[in-house]
């Protein structure tokens, strides 16, 4: 008798178990936002041979102003990097590696650097790596990479991604800067936050302690009944 009044409860805990469990489902499944656009950047190329020359490492400076107006603001950026020269094949071309993190280089003393892309209230924060190569018959820089993105501000705050680029200076003498032209593409993520559902919570909690007690209610019943 005791099984027969309970077996209305047993569909409604399995409800609730699996109400649970989706809840925890759909709270694991975060969904973000993309964004994908491209930008031309009008560009300033500083390279300081005196970093390290025993090593034949540089430093290099990128600073770029959008074209036009780009997406969210983002109409500025500098970027700063290690570079390393390549064996040299042809003595008017030099080719250069270069990176954000110096410990590629062996230089794990030196500070990681990092490029921001900027202009309002968005920003983004990464890390680059990339390569060049200096051609002084052409008087010509030629390069690209990737940027990794890793955080920012505004809209991009905690983004991920990446921004491939290419770029084309023109070689300008020592000591001034060459000026040229970058196009970069961004494809970009953000996460977008998942409320707690705590009325959904607490409403199983409730149903919980409501299905014990009446389970409860019946056993003493049944005992009480026994003693008859």
């Amino acid at each position: 008798m005791f099984d027969a009044k309970i077996n209305w409860l047993l569909p409604v805990a399995l409800t609730i178990v699996s109400l649970g469990s989706n809840l925890q489902s759909v709270k694991a499944q975060i969904p973000y936002n993309s964004y994908t656009f491209s930008a031309d950047y009008t560009t300033s190329v500083t390279i300081d041979p005196s970093f390290r020359p025993d090593l034949g490492i540089v430093r290099a400076t990128i600073t770029g102003e959008s074209v036009e107006p780009v997406p969210y603001g983002l109409n500025f950026f500098i970027s700063n990097t290690y570079g390393k020269l390549n064996p040299i094949e042809n003595p008017a071309i030099n080719r250069y590696t270069f990176n954000s993190d110096p410990r590629v280089f062996g230089l794990d003393e030196e500070p990681i650097l990092a490029d921001r892309y900027y202009g309002g209230t968005n920003e983004l924060f990464g890390t680059a790596s990339d390569s060049a190569e200096i051609n002084f018959a052409e008087g010509t820089i030629r390069g690209g990479g990737t940027i990794t993105i890793a955080g920012g501000k505004g809209l991009f705050k905690n983004a991920t991604g990446t921004i491939t680029f290419t770029e084309e200076d023109r070689l300008n003498p020592p000591g001034t800067p060459s000026q040229g032209l970058a196009k970069l593409n961004f494809n970009l993520q953000t996460s977008q936050p998942v409320p707690e559902p705590k009325a959904s919570i607490t409403f199983i909690g409730m149903a919980v302690i409501g299905i014990g007690l009446r389970i409860k209610g019946h056993i003493r019943r049944k005992g009480n009944s026994s003693l008859f």
